[in-house]
């Protein structure tokens, strides 16, 4: 341990001697101009970038171009400050070469501007990352390597890093190491969420392929590549996986007694998307939910009512439980209204003018013609039932049985028919309990 701690300070001293060595040699006497010219076009680049990023702003206000652009400009605009710096500090170096023959006149400024145009363009790469937590790590972590790359103590900087570390039996786990890693899982993990992307959007534009089909492409292709990803960038900084399979295989054993519930929906997710017993669009009644499947997930499905309100269904729910499928095989939903006349209205009349008036209603199928039938003969009135059909379940049930309601009502009206309502009459007696009292 001892012996570890003193190379990993002599690897730390060399690397310091190393920088303070350059430093020295930048601030000789005949370079301080150098150092004042870049004093100079900071404060300068500051000055513009204040004026010009409102004025910016305010001419992309009236532009109307698509989004990818708009955030391409908007990148450009608050980095406004850097980009003139980098401007500058080339021009300011372009013009000592001229003025001074030979590297050293311009030595200075060559090495900022150089470190100004690196730090932009990681500014540019680093929006690829999509993420908003990920990409400030990205960023820094390639600022932070640029800039040792320009200084040109990569060689040390690694040395010092590869030093510090602990064993494991067989295995020595340095910084360096895990500091490689993260980078190569991380860039994997970018090429995997692209090809994710454009594949799923592949997947989905398909018309041969079922929706159920086409989300469970979806998933298996995602866990695929991420799986990929993952063991491709520990396999590239030479993390034995074998023995990562005994801990995995012993991990899996306690998460399935742990995690049983998780575990559940995730298999009857995928046992949904390969009977296709539902899958997005169709209108499902659960219990007291009716509404439409948005997405199948993982571990739940999502499901919106004609209210807004949008459930979580698990999975194991949709499989265990009684779910009502409006869409299954077919879009033809039968619906039935309920409604009772007097006893004096003609029933062959009142059987066909709801008809009539069932098929003046929009969404209401006229090839499958409505049909009327007394169910029975009730105290106030005489009680019938009347059947319609819809293809279009995700138009909702409520409003159409609601509107051949309003058109009844109409009907009866205009034809002089009644809805009768229930009505009692109450008889006072003479001589009865009440005159004697």
């Amino acid at each position: 341990m001892e012996t570890e701690l003193a190379a990993i300070l002599e690897t730390l001293d060399r690397v310091w001697t190393l920088v303070r060595h350059q430093a020295e040699a930048m601030l000789l006497p005949s370079r301080l101009w150098q150092i004042t010219a870049v004093l100079a076009a900071v404060a300068m680049a500051m000055f513009l970038g204040r004026s010009a990023r409102p004025r910016m702003r305010d001419w992309m206000k009236g532009r109307d171009w698509p989004l990818w652009r708009v955030r391409t400009l908007l990148v450009v605009q608050r980095r406004l400050t850097l980009l003139f710096f980098a401007a500058l500090m080339w021009a300011a170096a372009l013009l000592a070469r001229a003025a001074t023959p030979g590297p050293a006149g311009s030595v200075i400024l060559d090495l900022v501007a150089t470190l100004a145009t690196a730090w932009l363009s990681v500014v540019l790469a680093a929006r690829l990352v999509r993420n908003p937590a990920l990409r400030p790590v990205v960023r820094w972590a390639l600022w932070i390597y640029v800039t040792l790359l320009i200084f040109g103590v990569t060689d040390e900087v690694a040395g010092a890093l590869d030093e510090i570390g602990l064993t494991l039996g067989s295995v020595r786990l340095t910084l360096l190491t895990l500091l490689k890693a993260v980078l190569l899982v991380t860039l994997f993990f970018v090429a995997a969420r692209f090809l994710s992307h454009a594949g799923s959007d592949r997947i989905r534009r398909s018309e041969d392929i079922s929706p159920s089909l086409r989300v469970l492409l979806v998933k298996v292709l995602q866990i695929l590549l991420y799986g990929i990803a993952l063991f491709a960038g520990l396999k590239a900084v030479g993390v034995d996986l074998t023995g990562l399979a005994v801990l995995s295989g012993a991990i899996g054993v306690g998460l399935g007694f742990g995690l049983q519930k998780v575990v559940s929906n995730l298999v009857s997710g995928v046992i949904i998307l390969l009977d296709k017993s539902i899958k997005p669009g169709d209108v499902i009644s659960l219990g007291e939910t009716f509404g439409w499947i948005n997405t199948l997930g993982a571990r739940y499905a999502s499901i919106t009512t004609r209210d807004g309100k949008e459930y979580l269904i698990p999975n194991e729910d949709l499989i265990t439980g009684q779910v009502v499928n409006w869409s299954h095989s077919n879009h033809f939903v039968r619906l039935d209204v309920f409604f009772g006349c007097a006893y004096g209205d003609d029933p062959h009349l009142v059987r066909r003018i709801a008809v009539e008036a069932a098929l003046a209603v929009d969404r209401v199928l006229e090839d499958r013609k409505p049909v009327c039938h007394i169910v029975g003969f009730g105290n106030s009135s005489v009680d019938y039932i009347l059947r319609f059909w819809i293809t279009d379940p995700t138009g909702g049930l409520t409003n159409i049985r609601g509107n051949v309601y309003l058109a009844l009502w109409d009907a009866f009206r205009d034809n002089g028919i009644s809805i009768p309502f229930p009505q009692r009459e109450v008889r006072v007696l003479n001589g009865g309990p009440q005159d004697e009292a």
